[in-house]
């Protein structure tokens, strides 16, 4: 419970910035005559307080980056970790310098983002609005996905599963509430409670009652891709890039309990197709466009650093994000699901 909790509260701060920018921008999309002063009020404070966030990170990334500087000229002795033993305290200690720059960097940029010629450039390349205070928040917040995956490569994978060795053995609970945030995030993203009613925010993600098309479509979609990822792993082995072994160990700790269940390969693909399909496919997807959405998703699965199961996230996510444009979220979502469902079979038949 929490640990489901932990999850709930990680996401708080994001939706409170949305509702603030989506009040934000319901105020400035009235009539001139009906506008006040509150839409500047919101938008300050929203702004004001990712601000306040990036700073906060950006101060602890230069403490961290000096504090690993020293560190290696000998001024600084080997951080104490509680719980962690001596040699993953040097590990951990001695990645300070790239820790830091991974808090820093994307904090530095997160701040840029908020400045209007900035995003002027970057309207450029994805499709947002300038001006629209939410675009501005969501745009400017992608900055943390960006530190939670440069987090995770700079401390690196064997760190991580040592650090997490000690995790719940039932990841569902953890997993569903994750998911299940995602969800009410990207409801909230596109104005639900604010700028738009239930329906029309369904209408906006993309969401659609289900038919035998979706099915049918998503199921067959899904075995192709599939097919397509287990090749691509192949022929990259063949080329001389095998999978890295701490991937497959970290995501074994992280997963390994729900193979051993038809509810827990079940969790794997419906959690992911409801929340991440919600947030990345129908709620960013038209505003960040095909590329950069697909990479966020990408980095999103940072517990496969940088490796060929990188690779294969991205292209997935370029296959989803296309399905999405020539079909539904609804759609990509059997996609998801039936992906997800049939590599936990294929795992699970392989233990």
């Amino acid at each position: 419970m929490t640990e489901v909790l932990g999850v709930i509260l990680q996401f708080m701060p994001l939706i409170i910035l949305l509702l603030l920018a989506n009040g934000a921008e319901k105020l400035r999309r009235m009539e001139p005559s009906r506008r006040s002063g509150t839409s500047m009020v919101l938008t300050v404070l929203s702004y004001s307080l990712l601000a306040v966030t990036f700073v906060i990170l950006l101060l602890a990334g230069i403490l961290l980056t000096l504090l690993g500087w020293l560190h290696r000229q000998g001024d600084s002795p080997v951080l104490t970790i509680p719980g962690a033993a001596p040699e993953l305290a040097r590990q951990i200690t001695e990645a300070l310098p790239l820790i830091g720059a991974g808090f820093w960097i994307p904090s530095l940029l997160g701040l840029l983002l908020l400045i209007p010629p900035v995003r002027r450039l970057i309207a450029r390349f994805l499709p947002v609005d300038v001006s629209s205070r939410v675009h501005t928040i969501s745009l400017s917040s992608s900055m943390l996905i960006w530190m939670y995956f440069f987090f995770f490569l700079a401390i690196g994978l064997q760190t991580i599963t040592q650090l997490t060795s000690g995790q719940s053995a039932n990841p569902a609970p953890t997993l569903w509430a994750q998911q299940i945030t995602f969800f009410l995030l990207a409801l909230v993203g596109v104005g639900w409670l604010i700028r738009r009613n239930l329906r029309d925010s369904f209408r906006r993600l993309g969401l659609k009652r289900p038919t035998w098309h979706h099915v049918t479509v998503g199921i067959t979609s899904g075995l192709i891709l599939v097919a397509g990822a287990l090749l691509l792993q192949s022929l990259a082995s063949w080329l001389g890039f095998p999978g890295d072994p701490q991937v497959e160990k970290l995501t074994d700790q992280l997963l390994g309990p729900l193979y051993g269940s038809i509810w827990g390969i079940l969790t794997l693909g419906l959690s992911a197709a409801l929340g991440e399909e919600a947030v990345f496919r129908g709620a960013i997807l038209p505003r960040f466009g095909l590329i950069y959405t697909s990479l966020l998703f990408a980095l999103v699965h940072s517990n496969y650093g940088l490796s060929i199961s990188t690779l294969v996230v991205f292209v997935v996510g370029l296959v989803l994000g296309l399905l999405r444009l020539r079909y539904d979220t609804t759609t990509t979502m059997v996609v998801h699901a039936t992906y997800n469902i049939t590599l936990g079979l294929i795992a699970a038949a392989s233990v």
